[in-house]
């Protein structure tokens, strides 16, 4: 099973469940921690082959690399705690995981908070990924991982961000990003059909307003789709609960709170 935290509120029911991005771990949560389980449960999880699930890969993960089966080990994680329904805050890649969960089982989905979501691939980033397909095999990956984390967050005020994501990526291997880089095949059909069905689940979308590669997909995607809003973050680029917490915070605390018991 994978490797996850969980801080227990003394009266509170509510499970929130935190799904970070690829070459993360639940460490990028350090500045949402606090302020969350102080009102909640709170639920951090590391992925299959990142953070302390790599001490668990050889044992365990054995079967395909898709968001399916990721997204498999996050609800078994929920099973194991006996944890019927929660919300989800998640990063980058990891609101693909938990819009994949919508799919499997939408009734443990309480409400999602996406933020930095890749809900589209535009022709930069669709760029992108074909040169680290075409490369991955024989270009160290931390080359390949700092390239991606500049150009996706590139402003100096963004550096602590790539800081953080390449210093946490340098603890995979290249064979582990080689697996996770491969599940990019499948984005854009599995993107296309999420944009195409509404999961009419209560759904907050918060984006920094430097966001350039992944806003202007969000800001199409919101306008077609039920129960779902946005929230642009000023002077914030692709990782904004890092960039901006305290507003990440306050919005994501909001939302929830609307949508609970």
């Amino acid at each position: 099973m994978l490797y996850y935290k969980a801080y227990k509120h003394s009266t509170s029911k509510e499970w929130v469940t935190f799904i970070h991005g690829a070459g993360g771990s639940s460490s990028i949560w350090y500045k949402q921690i606090k302020a969350f389980k102080a009102e909640f449960n709170v639920l951090l999880i590391d992925l299959r082959g990142h953070g302390k699930s790599q001490e668990v890969f050889e044992r365990y993960f054995t079967n395909e690399y898709n968001f399916e089966n990721i997204s498999i080990d996050v609800l078994e994680v929920l099973d194991h705690l006996s944890i019927q329904k929660t919300h989800f805050v998640g990063i980058s890649l990891g609101t693909i995981l938990m819009r994949t969960i919508c799919e499997l089982a939408p009734e443990r989905v309480q409400s999602l908070v996406m933020g930095g979501a890749v809900t589209r691939l535009n022709v930069r980033s669709k760029l992108l990924v074909a040169v680290g397909n075409a490369t991955k095999r024989f270009i160290p990956y931390m080359w390949l991982y700092k390239l991606f984390a500049w150009i996706i967050m590139p402003r100096r005020r963004n550096a602590e961000s790539r800081i953080l994501f390449v210093n946490q990526a340098k603890k995979l291997c290249q064979s582990e990003f080689i697996r996770w880089f491969k599940l990019t095949y499948k984005l854009n059909p599995v993107l296309s059909y999420f944009n195409e069905n509404d999961t009419h689940l209560p759904t907050l979308y918060l984006m920094g307003d430097e966001d350039y590669m992944f806003l202007p997909q969000v800001l199409k995607l919101v306008d077609g789709h039920q129960n779902s809003s946005l929230q642009i973050i000023s002077n914030c680029g692709h990782v904004c609960n890092v960039e901006q917490p305290e507003v990440f915070n306050a919005a994501a605390l909001g939302f929830i709170k609307q949508h609970s018991h």
